[in-house]
């Protein structure tokens, strides 16, 4: 015998409301009408029975799928972007929302015919998803489909976007060298034109400047942000005649690099050079020895926000694009010691 599967009116039933309440209290509607007792008692209900939703149905009323995409340039094979999709997933996830997927390589054309894809099974909006934090413009194949921007924002700043903070969680790294009493702090960075370099060093520059510091004696820089290129602009920048205490480096494999270089120079990490970082990737700082202190790259935080600013372009239609700095917090461990 099959058993046919529980429907809302049945939910109600077993709540002991209406059909109507128990439909606002699934679909998050209703507002002050519906107590959040009686949220809870109608959702437990419904996961008690096994309800679902006839999305269909329900998509024909609100004209939404319920469906959301992610439109990713080479996201999915950055080793620490995994975390900005699992954010956007859970926040998707928690709000209802399917999250469709597709990895590109970038290119234009394919990012173009991701887009269209995704709008020929009428998502409700895009979240389009850089692998590090650019200045992007917008792909005219999204039209009027609501857009966010993740890791990524236009240069006109027409679409709500959210990157790290780049500025404060350089000004984060130095302070944690400042409050060991480090003046000296040199800066390896990578000649790759990216927006990263281009905040973290300019950062960096008015910090030491403002101790009277030359900042072109104390920079050096690599082809690329590897830990080969850390090691090799490490030796150089260690072996002046007036080495810095202490290093900050554009990111953890570029720091790798310079433990390498302090153990072949004789150099004790943190008693004879202080070292931090930026990325926080979990392979790496914590890895190295000693751990590294790093300013983290909200990954998760960012996916999770992004997300939310999508639904909320949803439920407001005319509100205004909203540019979102997330914070970078700081991963203390031993690396920094007293200068």
């Amino acid at each position: 015998m099959v058993t046919k599967p529980p429907r809302l009116a049945d939910v109600a039933n077993a709540a002991g409301v209406s059909t109507a309440t128990a439909s606002m209290a699934l679909n998050g509607t209703g507002g002050s009408r519906i107590g959040a007792d009686t949220r809870r008692r109608v959702r437990a209900t419904a996961t008690e029975l096994g309800y679902r939703p006839n999305t269909i149905a329900r998509g024909l009323r609100t004209r939404r799928t319920q469906m959301i995409g992610f439109v990713g340039d080479d996201v999915a094979t950055t080793p620490f972007a995994g975390q900005m999709i699992r954010g956007a997933h859970d926040a998707a996830r928690r709000a209802g929302i399917l999250l469709l997927m597709v990895d590109t390589s970038g290119d234009p054309s394919e990012t173009g015919e991701a887009i269209a894809a995704l709008q020929e099974r009428q998502i409700d909006g895009i979240l389009l998803a850089t692998m590090y934090h650019q200045v992007i413009d917008v792909p005219k194949a999204i039209g009027s489909t609501p857009a966010v921007l993740l890791d990524a924002r236009s240069a006109d700043d027409s679409v709500s976007s959210v990157v790290p903070d780049e500025r404060g969680g350089t000004l984060g790294a130095l302070a944690e060298l400042a409050a060991a009493g480090h003046r000296r702090i040199g800066h390896l960075t990578t000649a790759e034109d990216v927006e990263a370099r281009r905040i973290r060093l300019a950062t960096w520059r008015e910090h030491v400047a403002a101790y009277g510091l030359d900042p072109g004696e104390l920079l050096a820089e690599a082809p690329q942000a590897k830990t080969r290129g850390g090691y090799e602009t490490a030796v150089r920048l260690l072996s002046r005649p007036e080495r810095p205490s202490a290093i900050f480096c554009f990111n953890d494999r570029m720091a790798m690099g310079v433990y390498r270089a302090a153990a072949e120079l004789e150099l004790s990490i943190p008693d004879d050079l202080s070292v931090v970082s930026y990325d926080n990737q979990e392979l790496i700082a914590p890895e190295l020895d000693p751990g590294l202190t790093s300013a983290a790259l909200p990954h998760f935080e960012m996916g999770s926000w992004a997300v939310k600013e999508l639904l909320r372009k949803l439920a407001e239609p005319d509100a205004e694009p909203v540019q979102h700095l997330m914070p970078c917090p700081i991963a203390r461990r031993d690396s920094v010691a007293p200068a």
